[in-house]
This record gives C-alpha cells, sequence and structure tokens, in this order.
C-alpha cells in the first residue's frame, strides 16, 4: 500500500489539491485510490503522532488507524493532504528559522506507516510574497515581530528540502514544486499526486485555472483548445501562458505588502529564490515538478 503526504507548504495551492482530490472521490475509488477528508484523519494521525513520540507504529498500530481513518476495504493508495503537517503558521519561522522542524515531522509522519510505500510532495513559494501571507494569516501583531531576528535573505527553502531529505530513508519519494508554477503544472501534478492511471478523466482539472484567470478567458481558451489541439503537454503550456498573459486575475496573495521592504530588496530576495529553485532541482533524492 502507498501512503502520500502532501505537506503543504501553508499558503500556496490554498486547499485547491484537496478540494480536486474530493470532487475525484468517487473516481479515484475505481482504482483504489483513497483521500480521506482532512476532518476524517487529521485527529486519528494527531493522536497516534502524540502517542508514539516519534516511534515506528506496529503492525496493530497501523491496521488500527486504516480502521478508524477508512470505510474502503484493501486501498493501494491513500493520500492525505494538509498544509498544517509540518507546523501551524505562527511557527513556521521559529528561531530564525523556516520550517525548523520539518524534518523531524516528516520522519514521525514516516513512522505512522513505516511498512507502506510512503512519499511526500511539497510546494513551495517566493518568500517575498509568502512571508507576508504567512503573516496575514499568523495573527501576529506586527510582521516585524513575525519574523523576529529572522533575514528573509538566509530562509531558503534548499535549507528545508534538505532537512526532509535528511530525515527520510532513501527510497522515500520526495517531490517538490513551486508554486509560482503550478498553473501550468496542475494537471501533472494530479497524475503525480494520485498516480491515476487515466489521469484525464479527473474532473475538476480547471478549477483551479477558474481561480486566476477570468471566465472570458477560459472560455476562449477552451474553443481554441479544440479547434487546435495540442501536440503534447508542452504545447499546451504555451498556449496556456498566452492566455492567462491576457485575462489573469490579480491575485492579491501575489502582492507584496511588507512593512520596510523596497522595490529593490524585493527584486533581490526573488532573484535569490530562483538561485534556492536551480539549488533543490539539483539535490539528489528530490523530483523537482517543472513545466
Amino acid at each position: 500500500m502507498q501512503i502520500v503526504y502532501h505537506i503543504g507548504a501553508h499558503c500556496t495551492d490554498e486547499g485547491q489539491i484537496r478540494y480536486c482530490l474530493a470532487r475525484n472521490q468517487k473516481i479515484l475509488a475505481e482504482e483504489r485510490i483513497i483521500a480521506p477528508s482532512f476532518a476524517r484523519f487529521r485527529p486519528i494521525l494527531r493522536e497516534t503522532l502524540l502517542v508514539l513520540q516519534g516511534d515506528a507504529a506496529d503492525a496493530k498500530v497501523q491496521e488500527i488507524m486504516l480502521d478508524s481513518i477508512l470505510s474502503e476495504d484493501d486501498p493501494e493508495r491513500i493520500i492525505f493532504s494538509n498544509d498544517a503537517f509540518l507546523c501551524g503558521p505562527p511557527k513556521i519561522i521559529d528561531n530564525g528559522r523556516l520550517y525548523g522542524e520539518a524534518g523531524d515531522k516528516c520522519q514521525r509522519l514516516f513512522n505512522l506507516f513505516p511498512d507502506q510505500e510512503v512519499e511526500f510532495c511539497l510546494a513551495i513559494r517566493n518568500p517575498a510574497t509568502f512571508l507576508p501571507a504567512c503573516f496575514a494569516k499568523s495573527g501576529g501583531a506586527s510582521f516585524e515581530a513575525y519574523l523576529a531576528q529572522a533575514d528573509p535573505m538566509h530562509l531558503l527553502w534548499s535549507g528545508v528540502v534538505n532537512n526532509i531529505r535528511a530525515a527520510l530513508p532513501d527510497h522515500v519519494p520526495l517531490k517538490v514544486w513551486s508554486n509560482e508554477d503550478t498553473p501550468f503544472i496542475w494537471r501533472e501534478l494530479m497524475r503525480e499526486i494520485t498516480d491515476f492511471g487515466t489521469p484525464d478523466r479527473l474532473v475538476g482539472l480547471d478549477d483551479f485555472l477558474r481561480t486566476i484567470m477570468r471566465q472570458e478567458g477560459l472560455d476562449r481558451m477552451e474553443s481554441y483548445l479544440k479547434s487546435h489541439p495540442p501536440a503534447n503537454e508542452i504545447q499546451r503550456r504555451r498556449i496556456l501562458g498566452a492566455f492567462l498573459d491576457k485575462f489573469e486575475v490579480e491575485d492579491p496573495t501575489q502582492l507584496v505588502e511588507a512593512p520596510g521592504w523596497t522595490m529593490d530588496f524585493v527584486s533581490a530576495l526573488t532573484e535569490r529564490y530562483e538561485e534556492d529553485l536551480f539549488t533543490i532541482e539539483r539535490m539528489q533524492g528530490v523530483q523537482f515538478i517543472s513545466p
């Protein structure tokens, strides 16, 4: 049996992956792929994590968890999606580090089902928009206090990914992608996360686009794709890019509103992020999903 943990990060797809999984619950079940609801699995996993305190669950404990979470028999793939697996928004920056306990948390998640085939999926985002967005969700009084003694230039995703990779056995897949690429790789993401044999059968594959593109653009793109079927996925992404350029909805979550940050600083932070992406792409044991 395969266990998939989609661990966020915060402020990336904003629940769209979980929503798409829920919409396709019956279709996925045909191939024994199950995505339990957040309300169903969270209390069971959380309680078991507290009891185990990092130890590996034995066969009996694993069976009890699955019986408590699932109503289906003999699933082949179970998908748990929760952007708070690593921590809550107030703890994203802790002691000057980005997701400082990511490695330990992923190791504990792995130990819930150590006898199964486990994999992890993680979206990352430009700190220039990620940090202000996370602060907005944290309930903190000031952005300066939220960052504490952290230097945004040194809050690197490569450090988070490296900590996770180091904490997991070598055979455990870790799939990473940039949130900024999500519109262009959405179908591939759903294929990677679900491992569904015929991904084109999934419904709502354009739902994510509805959050970032005006309806007029969606209608025109759909008409264009019908009259000019793309030869491959790369061509489809180019068409999508052209329509996004013209019909993209301004996303307020992508606007940078950070007290004291100049445009030059934001540009430098973005450039640092792009360098960090290149580092992650070359990491051993990491599957980086890109357009």
